[in-house]
């Protein structure tokens, strides 16, 4: 099992839903940036559940940081911070071992570990984890902000009701990243609300579209093949679980646009080349172009639901009917966007310290101090 990602700055995963701890190691990090904890707990409760639209089971989720840290900033060690799981109901799983949960890694869990996986809440494979990948894209997030990088997610749509779009982008990332529930207009946050919790009275769930914008992102940025800022997005994003499709700019629209349409003509303004429109998502032959980056995850219903469904039991080789217990979400997207928000800073962080050095995470002010020496 590979569970590491990134090239100049990498990210590993571990742990199990049901296991002792769940955690993360950053390596590449360079030596003096500062670890700011309230802001990672910030971005963590962004991803806790939320009363009756997601999962009874409630976590402290008070990352410790065990090496790479040293009086409050990073030492260029590798960094590891782990979670510990203090509320499992690891019973609730005995009764269904052998039964593949539909739409679940169930199934291709036991073929690629012959059985020696842990499907306690689905395990390694568990949503559980990304905690962890939250905490730790949190440090890289906190840098790119001190450097005016900054990223914001909103629930572009869910259960067939949209939110308004991003318009001046800048105000509307500060809004929704200090929204507990990530949607803009106040009336499509009430409706969504309203059809999760329908959702979770049926013993069903729902999903929906996250949108994503990135504003300060510089010019030349990416590679024009197989680093491609899309693909490497692209790559981290469908690691989170539940993610099924991811579009740039506009998307599969702009297959329906004639090349006069989609293309974003240029101009100046203040000495720096800008385009009037965006439908290329801030992104031309693979690289940033200096305009903000824009992109859209599909997120799929939560797989976890009450009612009954065919299944497969595979320890007797026989079908079965699979009637789910314990706590699920019905929902996940409002959370999933602190995740997709971590992601995005993991893979242009590491972008970034490709193309100018690991140094540049670093502010002018850490870069230039020399209290350390």
């Amino acid at each position: 099992m590979k569970n590491i990602f990134g090239n100049s700055l990498t990210v590993t995963l571990f742990g199990e839903s049901h296991g002792p701890a769940i955690g993360a190691v950053l390596d590449g990090l360079a030596p003096g940036i500062k670890i700011d904890e309230d802001y990672i707990n910030s971005k963590l409760d962004q991803r806790r559940p939320v009363d009756k639209i997601s999962t009874p089971r409630k976590e402290a989720d008070m990352p410790e940081i065990i090496s790479g840290v040293f009086n409050g900033y990073t030492t260029g060690t590798p960094l590891c911070l782990i979670i510990k799981n203090e509320n499992v109901k690891s019973g609730d799983y005995d009764s269904i071992s052998r039964l593949a949960r539909p739409s679940h890694a169930d199934l291709t869990a036991r073929y690629k570990y012959g059985g020696f996986e842990d499907y306690r809440g689905g395990g390694h494979f568990s949503g559980r984890i990304t905690a962890a990948l939250v905490a730790a894209g949190s440090i890289a997030r906190k840098a790119l902000e001190d450097k005016d990088i900054f990223i914001g997610t909103h629930i572009s749509e869910c259960a067939g009701i949209r939110d308004k779009g991003f318009a001046d982008l800048y105000t509307d990332i500060a809004e929704v990243n200090e929204k507990g529930f990530p949607v803009l207009d106040d009336q499509a946050a009430s409706a969504i609300r309203a059809a999760m919790e329908a959702a979770a009275s049926e013993g069903d769930s729902v999903g929906g579209i996250l949108e994503t914008a990135v504003t300060g992102m510089p010019c030349g940025i990416g590679e024009p093949w197989f680093d491609t800022v899309e693909s490497m997005l692209a790559h981290g994003i469908f690691a989170i679980p539940a993610v099924k499709g991811i579009e740039f700019g506009a998307g599969f629209d702009i297959c329906r646009m004639k090349g006069s349409q989609a293309n974003d003509a240029m101009r100046y303004e203040d000495g720096k080349v800008v385009t009037v429109t965006n439908n290329s998502g801030g992104i031309n032959g693979g690289i940033t172009n200096g305009m903000p980056v824009v992109f859209r995850t599909a997120i799929k219903p939560t797989p976890s639901i009450f009612k009954a469904q065919e299944t497969v039991d595979l320890l007797k080789g026989e079908n079965a009917v699979l009637e789910l217990k314990g706590r699920h979400d019905p929902a996940i997207i409002h959370r999933a966007r602190a995740v997709v928000d971590a992601v995005t800073a993991l893979v242009l962080a590491d972008l970034l310290t490709m193309r100018f050095g690991t140094d540049y995470l670093k502010t002018e002010e850490q870069s230039n101090t020399g209290e350390h020496i």
